[in-house]
């Protein structure tokens, strides 16, 4: 009896050393039509995403239809080609046709006021928007994929633990059923080592479950139906100490949410001089031959008009630009202030994972370790009863659990931080 509780002892101690660092790969995994159906890593899963998410390819269409009305505003007005026939169809001398003057131009608008250049000025700037959109836009992938891979990686994590807390609770069980038989043990325990197998085989399921979700999740960032990949590789440990926070607040202009609305009040003030320049009449001229058919000669027409600008000076248009500058100034100060809020939020969620992860490794783990011990030797011993090594053994998975999803919030917080300030952080 004694040598099948060392052994159990044995395997308990085995699985409480396994390392919580998964080892990497280094050969690129198999695709299956641009879906891995290996091993990833981080970077491959960033590499997919990049090139194949697809609200990132509709940012990049954006941009190149910000180009093409570049192309657009810069043209000049199309010249127009005007006929006109008089004097025919009247009486006397003028039945039919033999009276008509027929009259042939070649109109063309010129566009004054700096209309054309003001017009190309903001389509300009439009497209300069347009590239910071798509550079916010390819940010929030690189954070949509590393969370969602760190997700993966916890599940992968928890469903380990999840299988370990089963295998050593069905040991665990063979153990108390031998207890039993052998009158050392009440039939009680038996029972309540039986629940406890149940239990931690509907939890195993739904880690799985959990795992098979959090893989969709993945795949979906770049655009994969199914999630056909092994599994996801990675070092989740060591962590290092967030970096200085006054440091990092140097980057915040970097961050391309911030930095788009000083393009959005340049935009907004070309549109405020465009406005201005609509106010002011086009010269719209016209040359051409006319026919004469009475006297079969022919004279060239010269014409030229331009609008009165008496009632409609676009004083609508340009107060509406104005007040558009005004919006633009005051949504520049608001996306500074959620940056920064937003940024001093990831921060401190960095810091407390960070420090929730190094108090777990070096405290809490190692404690319940020893208290999971303990209890597996005072129930050998038989100075303590099945419920102690029960609650021991929950207890020091619990608090693996934790230090698992601690590890993943750190590097989560830590693809937030990165995300707000425009680069990778750089530790002290």
């Amino acid at each position: 009896m004694f040598g099948s509780i060392r052994i159990f002892i044995l395997c308990v101690c085995i699985s409480l050393f396994q390392p919580m660092t998964v080892a990497s790969v280094e050969n690129y995994s198999d695709t299956s039509n641009g879906n891995p159906t290996s091993a990833i890593t981080l970077k491959q899963a960033l590499a997919l995403g990049l090139l194949q998410n697809p609200e990132l390819a509709a940012s990049f269409w954006e941009v190149r239809a910000a180009e093409a009305r570049l192309i657009q505003e810069g043209l000049l007005p199309n010249p127009e080609i005007e006929a006109s026939m008089e004097n025919f169809g009247g009486s006397k001398d003028l039945s039919g046709f033999d009276g008509a003057e027929t009259t042939i131009q070649i109109k063309q608008k010129i566009e004054l006021g700096g209309k054309r250049e003001k017009r190309e000025q903001v389509a300009a700037l439009g497209k300069n928007i347009a590239h910071w959109d798509y550079e916010s836009k390819r940010l929030d992938v690189i954070a949509d994929i590393s969370k969602s891979f760190w997700d993966v990686l916890a599940a992968q994590e928890k469903c380990t633990i999840a299988g370990e807390i089963k295998g050593l609770t069905e040991k665990a069980y063979d153990l108390a059923t031998e207890r039993v038989k052998a009158g050392k043990a009440p039939p009680l325990e038996e029972i309540q080592s039986q629940v406890a197998v149940t239990r931690t085989r509907i939890e195993l399921e739904q880690a799985k479950r959990s795992l098979e979700s959090a893989r969709k999740k993945l795949a979906a960032t770049w655009g994969g139906p199914q999630p056909i990949f092994e599994k996801v590789v990675a070092d989740i440990v060591p962590l290092a100490p967030p970096p200085s926070l006054e440091n990092s607040e140097v980057y915040l202009s970097q961050n391309p949410d911030s930095a788009k609305w000083d393009a959005e009040i340049e935009k907004n003030r070309a549109l405020v001089e465009s406005a201005d320049a609509a106010g002011v009449p086009d010269l719209t001229v016209g040359a051409g031959p006319r026919f004469d058919n009475q006297s079969n000669s022919s004279a060239f027409v010269m014409s030229l008009s331009v609008p009165v600008p008496l009632f409609n000076r676009n004083q609508g248009g340009i107060r509406e630009a104005e007040f558009n500058l005004a919006q633009a100034r005051a949504n520049k100060k608001t996306a500074i202030l959620t940056t920064q809020k937003n940024l001093d939020r990831a921060y401190q969620d960095l810091s407390a994972s960070y420090l929730t992860a190094d108090a777990l490794s070096k405290v809490g783990i190692p404690a319940a370790e020893s208290a999971f011990s303990a209890a597996l030797e005072g129930y050998r011993e038989g100075k303590l009863g099945y419920l102690s090594v029960l609650e021991t053994q929950r207890t020091f998975f619990e608090v693996k659990y934790q230090y698992v999803t601690a590890l993943v919030d750190y590097h989560k917080s830590k693809a937030d931080y990165e995300r707000l300030i425009g680069q990778g952080m750089t530790f002290n």
